[in-house]
């Protein structure tokens, strides 16, 4: 398994490109496009909330659905397509439309995603002649890619890309993908676009598996705020071109290509919450020797989801009561007289500042200055299994109360 520079244009036959289309935004690439000539098999997981924007309910339908192959996606950043009702639904229909006329395919062979301010209408003719620009831009080079990637930005303040190679009977794979996620981020998919393209040759129910679970471990367990956005997509396409001999059981091939999978979702799930609207650095918690997975997934999230303590971390403070306080409340039952808390960041030694039901003597000091750096990462040993899980989150800083105060202007 082997980490690559690339993005969306990483596999094979894949080609993307990004424009300035003008949808909201005046002075910036504000859509893009992901295409492939040849027939992919699509995979699909989508918002929680039970507001769905029109185009997760148009890409829900084609994914789940699964009558037809996919060629395309095209998205545009700053209008979310939201609350837009049936004329919103017509509008992402059209997007789709224009894009299979110039692409020259089927309409149920576009996939649309749509991020930004829920409510307003999209821009259509801003939209169409987006969907122009971008078919007569794409290519399949690390730019291209890099442009698609900047272009479904919204607050983020950096792109967001991972690939990986890896061999499969015999075969040389690509996995690639973009994501963008800033704010209105919390687990059971989050505002997060993602989308991720490979040359694996593989079935469709096993494509949709691995999605599933590479995202109920690395998507699902980070937290920027607490709310569920209505526009959360992960896309991936498999176009097969790598040439590889079809997966359609879970054998040694599969548990390969979902080992990749993990690795590309984790990644961009990461840097998704490092990037959080104002955030300084990651916040990172590890629950381990658990009684069993669901507890440890629920703890880990109750800690990076606690605005105390988001705010302790921005603050440099140990306040382990903030973490023993979230998790305790988290629903999960455990026994807080055998439990151990630490702090530890790259560099600096583990500090251990709960121990079996009481705080410890640690060195304010030497806790405050481990909890400078970039990642920050809170282990909570619960001495009772061996289940574990992980959750990524960001603390919390003056600067997201001003982002989001004046967000729609």
């Amino acid at each position: 398994m082997k980490k690559q520079d690339g993005g969306v244009t990483y596999a094979k036959g894949f080609k993307a490109a990004g424009c300035a289309a003008g949808v909201k935004y005046k002075d910036r690439l504000d859509m893009a496009m992901v295409y492939s000539p040849k027939e992919c098999t699509a995979a699909g997981v989508f918002t929680s909330n039970l507001i769905k924007a029109a185009p997760v309910l148009w890409d829900r339908k084609i994914v789940r659905e699964g009558t037809g192959p996919v060629h395309a996606i095209v998205v545009n950043t700053g209008i979310a397509n939201a609350g837009t009702g049936r004329e919103g639904m017509k509008l992402c229909e059209e997007m789709a439309a224009k894009t299979a006329e110039v692409l020259h395919i089927e309409k149920e062979q576009v996939l649309v995603g749509s991020t930004g301010v829920i409510g307003p209408q999209l821009n259509m003719p801003s939209i169409l002649h987006g969907v122009e620009m971008l078919s007569g831009a794409l290519e399949d080079t690390r730019e291209a890619a890099q442009n698609a990637s900047r272009a479904i930005m919204t607050t983020d303040t950096h792109p967001k890309e991972s690939a990986v190679e890896f061999e499969i009977g015999g075969r040389t794979v690509h996995l690639g993908g973009m994501a963008k996620g800033s704010g209105m981020i919390h687990p059971n998919m989050c505002t997060m676009l993602s989308y991720l393209t490979t040359d694996l040759c593989i079935s469709r129910d096993l494509l949709q598996k691995a999605l599933s679970k590479a995202a109920e471990d690395t998507f699902n367990m980070i937290s920027v705020d607490g709310d569920t956005s209505t526009n959360d997509t992960l896309i991936i396409l498999a176009n097969g071109e790598a040439g590889n001999e079809e997966i359609n059981s879970e054998d040694e091939g599969y548990s390969i290509f979902l080992e990749a999978l993990y690795q590309v979702t984790e990644d961009l799930a990461r840097q998704m919450a490092a990037d959080g609207e104002g955030a300084t650095k990651l916040l990172t918690c590890r629950v381990i020797n658990a009684s069993d997975k669901e507890k440890a997934r629920i703890l880990a999230k109750s800690v990076i989801t606690s605005s105390l303590t988001k705010a302790a971390i921005y603050g440099n403070d140990a306040n382990w009561g903030r973490i023993l306080c979230a998790m305790g409340y988290s629903g999960a039952g455990f026994d807080p007289e055998s439990l151990d808390i630490s702090f530890e960041a790259g560099g600096c030694q583990r500090i251990t500042v709960y121990h079996d039901g009481a705080g410890t003597d640690f060195s304010e000091e030497e806790a405050a200055a481990l909890l400078k750096h970039d990642e920050v990462i809170v282990t909570a040993d619960m001495k009772e299994g061996e289940a574990s899980a992980t959750a990524w989150g960001c603390d919390l800083t003056h600067d997201y109360v001003s982002i989001n105060a004046d967000y729609r202007s």
